[in-house]
């Protein structure tokens, strides 16, 4: 099992990479750890992951205490032990966001459309299409256009579409993960064994980097995703780590002993 150390040099830049907002980081861990309901991580086990995040104690206190106030964290004692989990309105969001950051990289709907509007001056985003032209946008085949638009179907996308239907404002911060994730990954060995504990720590890390890009955009269809897009490219690696680096139960989790 390699040491904290290693650990630590391994993610540093996970953890560093567009710098890291405490509170924002702690919904990434409670959303991948425990966001069913019942679930709930013990004081002790998150003090030590935050510890192993290299995140002071008092930033944790003052993180839980914005998410209390915030309605996502309800905190409760069981003894001398504080057990802190997602309230439904936590979990209702964490649930709703989980299609999109757990996605198959490969998968997603192979039918898709354009959209001509009469005007320019119209976003729909909310709706699921992707603006590439002042008028016109892109989206799934199974998307409903708004009243009053014309949509155009297609088999083949060209190369020009798909770059302008590619989120260009993220390519910069796709790269920056893209080249922290193979540095990662030449980091973590094969043979790489990892504590319940780190392993929660570094699927944490994976999902907050990956979920703060991927859910500032909306989900293109396969033929409209350029083989080459970083984006694409991260979300290969992604799934590939959380692959090999499964869930632990919580009950696995433990905070290290002291030593002796």
């Amino acid at each position: 099992m390699p040491s904290e150390l290693d650990f630590t040099q391994a993610t540093a830049g996970l953890r560093t990479l567009g710098g890291q907002r405490v509170w924002s980081l702690m919904v990434s861990l409670f959303g991948d750890l425990a966001q069913d309901e019942g679930q709930a991580i013990d004081g002790p086990v998150l003090s030590a992951m935050m510890a192993l995040l290299q995140v002071k104690p008092e930033a944790t206190r003052v993180a839980l205490h914005r998410l209390r106030n915030d309605g996502w964290i309800a905190s409760q004692k069981s003894g001398r032990i504080s057990r802190h989990s997602l309230t439904a309105q936590g979990r209702a969001e964490t649930v709703a966001a989980s299609p999109r950051i757990y996605a198959n990289p490969d998968s997603g709907p192979a039918d898709w459309q354009l959209i001509l509007l009469e005007k320019p001056g119209r976003n729909l985003e909310q709706l699921g299409f992707v603006q590439v032209q002042p008028r016109l946008y892109v989206g799934g085949g199974d998307l409903h256009p708004p009243e009053g638009a014309m949509p155009l179907t297609a088999e083949t996308a060209p190369d020009w579409l798909k770059a302008q239907a590619a989120p260009e404002d993220l390519r910069v911060p796709y790269t920056a993960l893209l080249a922290t994730l193979e540095t990662l990954e030449s980091a973590l060995p094969r043979d790489t064994r990892l504590s319940p504990l780190e392993t929660a720590v570094l699927r944490g890390l994976i999902v907050h980097n990956w979920r703060r890009l991927v859910l500032k955009h909306p989900a293109l269809p396969q033929p409209l995703i350029a083989q080459d897009w970083p984006g694409r490219r991260c979300h290969h690696h992604i799934a590939a780590l959380l692959t090999r680096f499964p869930r632990p139960a919580l009950s696995e989790i433990e905070p290290p002993r002291a030593a002796a």
